[in-house]
């Protein structure tokens, strides 16, 4: 694109911006890609309208994402996934006001491949562009539905590849606080699967089973981390080593105490992240604390952290199921905070660099 090609294009996006923000009828469009789902959403003014997410099965008999065959599978579902979503939401292409894509972190082909697509939608319709980081859109999910966290807002984000604590203090104004130095907890529960020869993907399998176990019945070291920061990596040795120990006296043992193995685990995992989180929301006087990410549709964290807040007597926030996992909705909300406050981005933006979170 020429220097020239580039001016103009800015100078519409601000024109653009101007002329819906009078009329208050902003209508986004946005894609997410970051994995292995392809979704697509349409927010009007806010509100979300659609919410399409399609999964990618092919993963599973690899026991992890394929990185090239996600791609592959984006470009596939991408064209159907958003036309489905306009007609779900009742909206014409040619009323979409703006454009949004996630920008980082995730896959490089699978970012690329949504963030393609949206860069030559939002160019055929002359409409703004935005980028939204992946990790921001986790924690204003929150801000989807009722009610809503006031600021200044604690989250915690826990996903298969991150794990954070994030001080929100506006939309947009947002600062990571504490983050794991090693592995993700999402990470830990599914490479803890693993190792108990549960089907990927694994998370959701400990968590079920966890459901009928005895959470007491086995001890696992709680990391001993300064600050507001996690490591997870000594929890998954510790599990290691533990299960190797107990099988050479028993080949049997995990499929005799698989429930009360993986409630152990879980009940490890969930007290050192809501230890954490509760540092941080004493130290800092923050009385308003939700959980975002993947992690947080396990029904074991859900129920700790509500139980944590009550007993502190702080207001407690969690995403509905569909908006915890990887979603478009959540890029949806993102944008239209960035749109109001005419956060646009060029149509060279990088869909795989670090994407700011303002």
């Amino acid at each position: 694109m020429t220097e020239f090609s580039l001016m103009m294009f800015h100078w519409f996006v601000r024109v653009n911006f101007a002329v819906q923000y009078m009329d208050n009828n902003i209508n986004i469009l946005a894609i997410e890609s970051s994995c292995d789902d392809t979704s697509a959403a349409v927010v009007k003014d806010g509100k979300v309208l659609s919410n399409l997410v399609a999964t990618q099965k092919v993963h599973e008999q690899y026991g992890g994402v394929v990185p090239e065959m996600a791609s592959r599978a984006h470009m596939q579902n991408l064209v159907p996934v958003v036309q489905t979503a306009l007609n779900n939401a009742g909206v014409d292409k040619k009323d979409i006001t703006a454009v949004a894509f996630t920008q980082a972190p995730g896959l490089i082909g699978s970012l690329l491949v949504g963030a393609s697509f949206a860069k030559a939608y939002a160019q055929a319709l002359n409409v703004p562009l935005i980028d939204v980081h992946h990790m921001q859109a986790h924690v204003l999910a929150h801000f989807i539905d009722d009610p809503k966290p006031e600021f200044p807002f604690l989250c915690l984000t826990v996903s298969g590849g991150h794990t954070q604590i994030v001080l929100c203090r506006s939309h947009l104004e947002m600062e990571v606080i504490g983050e794991t130095m090693d592995d993700a907890a999402g990470e830990a529960f599914d490479k803890t699967a693993k190792m108990l020869g549960l089907p990927y993907p694994g998370g959701p399998m400990v968590d079920k089973l966890a459901a009928a176990g005895y959470e007491k019945r086995f001890t696992f070291p709680i990391p001993n981390i300064e600050g507001y920061d996690f490591s997870f990596s000594g929890i998954k040795t510790a599990v290691l080593y533990f299960l190797q120990e107990q099988t050479k006296a028993d080949p049997e043992f995990v499929a005799k105490n698989m429930n009360d193995i993986c409630a152990s685990v879980q009940h490890t995992i969930i007290k050192f992240l809501l230890l954490k989180l509760e540092k941080a929301a004493k130290d800092l006087g923050v009385q308003h604390l939700g959980i975002a990410g993947g992690v947080s549709a396990n029904s074991g964290l859900r129920k700790a952290f509500a139980e944590l807040c009550d007993h502190n007597g702080w207001q407690s926030y969690i995403p509905e199921f569909q908006y915890c996992t990887d979603n478009a909705a959540m890029i949806g909300i993102t944008a239209h905070y960035k749109y109001l406050a005419g956060k646009f981005a060029s149509l060279d933006v990088s869909p795989t660099a670090k994407a700011s979170w303002e």
